[in-house]
């Protein structure tokens, strides 16, 4: 899976335990496609501190998926539903 890809899922999952400005600068970024010279020019911040505060961000959401793995147990619970085994429900428990 692409980094930017995976980015973004553990960005819906981690995204409001940011910081409002660093939920902005990665939301211009991402989402909004915006480089990082525009994105200094609009908050009125250096290009270098975008991209320390992009870096950081990535790390946090890495970080909280480490420790957390909703993303990762979110895969494991799709892929049991998938499999229609008959002891969904104790699988699922578990995780939870």
């Amino acid at each position: 899976m692409k980094k930017e890809v995976y980015i973004n899922i553990i960005y819906d999952y981690y995204g409001n335990l940011l910081t409002e400005k660093q939920q902005l600068y990665f939301e211009d970024y991402y989402f909004n496609n915006l480089s990082l010279g525009e994105i200094s020019n609009n908050y009125g911040v250096s290009r270098n501190a975008i991209h320390k505060q992009l870096r950081n961000i990535e790390k946090k959401l890495n970080y909280y998926e480490t420790k957390l793995n909703l993303y990762k147990k979110a895969i494991e619970i799709k892929r049991i539903i998938i499999s229609k085994d008959k002891s969904i429900y104790e699988k699922i428990e578990k995780l939870i």
